[in-house]
């Protein structure tokens, strides 16, 4: 049997998160510390570098790492990392001091970190890493457009420019991996045990399938494909912090759940969730996601139309072709090893009488059912018919008592995307 692909970095899987007598240890030592009020961005962060999922990382980037991630895809020792993975605090720490990073929301030391680099971030800074790392080549990323739209409709742009004043570098001693094997019991699982379970079944050949939205009939197409070439399919869905509208967490796994049950082989798929918040950095997300699921042991990640995207900040396959721009041969384990699985357009196609893409089907739009998590969301918020073949009857019923359960409309921006008029 071939092996799985290798954890990204070449060092194996890089865990922080401490057990037993070194844990409870560290946990006491913590409440003696500075404590230092986290977001839920750095949260997910601290997790991820935990359990192995941020492989090489064992600590927040330096400035040099930053720089390097923004402009040249590489941390500074030349290996490849595509998305910032930083902590932004307004208190004064120095170097060589250690400090207790704490949750507030939970009110739980997360972990404890020890200074190696305090360094400002200014409104130019900030404004840099946007730039190199949240505008695409979509028509919000336009230069008269960007800095016009950005801060009030994309939710990355707003999280870096609400910052706090300085970025802080160091190790971490990972305390806690949250509630989310409590929240999320057989979903929630670390690469350790995603690989454990993919070398059970006998798979080396792994395809991952990014979920933030329910899954409707594209996204089963796609993992369908996915499962025809590969050993098996992981359907690996983000379980943190999502923006307003988006819907949560508990309620996509239980369409999940639904759909494997009535409509895969279960043999031939696994579902997951891991801990981080979404970035929507589009195409450099869509970079992240392969990276990170190189340390689950994905050999393949599922990119399809708009992957990451938000609004019209990006082109409708940038995510895909970012994979043929990124720097390659950087030497043993810096390479990102996990490739993108690059699928067309999928719709719903009438006359086919079924699933297809733009590389298959040869009919016109007035046969098609586009399908997007946008548009099923917008439907569903508004009370208003859902197309047919759009989602499976089943998973609809679970979205529609969701939405009949709240208690306040969600407002649903549909993207404009001047290249769905070749649909």
């Amino acid at each position: 049997m071939m092996a799985l692909v290798p954890p990204h970095g070449g060092k194996g899987l890089v865990c922080c998160l401490l057990q037993g007598a070194e844990l409870a240890a560290e946990q006491k030592k913590a409440e003696g510390l500075k404590k230092i009020d986290i977001s839920p961005r750095a949260k997910g962060d601290l997790i991820m570098m935990g359990i192995g999922g941020f492989s090489p990382l064992n600590g927040f980037m330096s400035k040099a790492d930053w720089k390097s991630v923004c402009e040249n895809f590489t941390l500074a020792d030349g290996t490849f990392w595509p998305v910032p993975v930083t902590l932004d605090m307004d208190e004064e720490v120095k170097v060589g001091e250690e400090i207790a990073l704490f949750d507030p929301k939970k009110g739980v030391y997360m972990a404890t970190m020890k200074v190696t680099e305090v360094y400002e971030m200014t409104d130019a800074d900030k404004k840099w890493e946007c730039e190199k790392v949240y505008k695409g080549q979509g028509e919000e990323s336009a230069d008269e457009k960007f800095w016009e739209i950005a801060p009030k409709d994309h939710p990355g742009v707003q999280m870096v420019m609400a910052q706090k004043k300085y970025n802080v570098a160091g190790p971490v001693k990972v305390l806690s991996e949250g509630d989310y094997r409590d929240r999320f019991p057989g979903c929630y699982m670390t690469p350790a045990e995603a690989r454990k379970t993919f070398e059970e079944k006998g798979w080396s050949k792994v395809a991952a399938l990014q979920l933030r939205n329910p899954m409707h009939r594209s996204h089963e197409f796609l993992a369908k494909i996915a499962v025809e070439v590969c050993d098996g399919v992981f359907i690996h869905s983000l379980v943190g912090n999502l923006k307003p509208g988006d819907i949560p967490a508990e309620v996509r796994i239980k369409c999940i759940d639904t759909l494997i049950d009535k409509y895969f082989v279960k043999a031939n798929v696994v579902q997951g969730g891991y801990p981080l918040d979404m970035r929507y950095a589009g195409p450099r997300e869509g970079l992240l996601h392969a990276t990170f699921r190189q340390n689950y042991g994905v050999s393949d990640m599922l990119i399809g139309r708009d992957h990451a995207g938000v609004g019209d900040f990006y082109g409708l396959f940038e995510a895909q072709e970012i994979f043929d721009r990124i720097p390659k041969n950087l030497g043993a384990g810096k390479d990102l090893v996990t490739q993108p699985m690059k699928i067309d357009w999928t719709f719903y196609c009438y006359k086919c009488d079924g699933m297809a893409s733009l590389r298959t089907c040869p009919h016109g739009k007035e046969d098609r059912v586009v399908l997007s998590g946008t548009k099923l969301r917008k439907a569903l918020s508004e009370g208003a018919p859902v197309a047919d073949h759009f989602g499976r009857d089943e998973v609809l019923d679970i979205l529609r008592e969701y939405y009949s359960s709240l208690t306040e409309k969600v407002e649903i921006k549909m993207q404009s995307h001047a290249a769905a008029t070749k649909m």
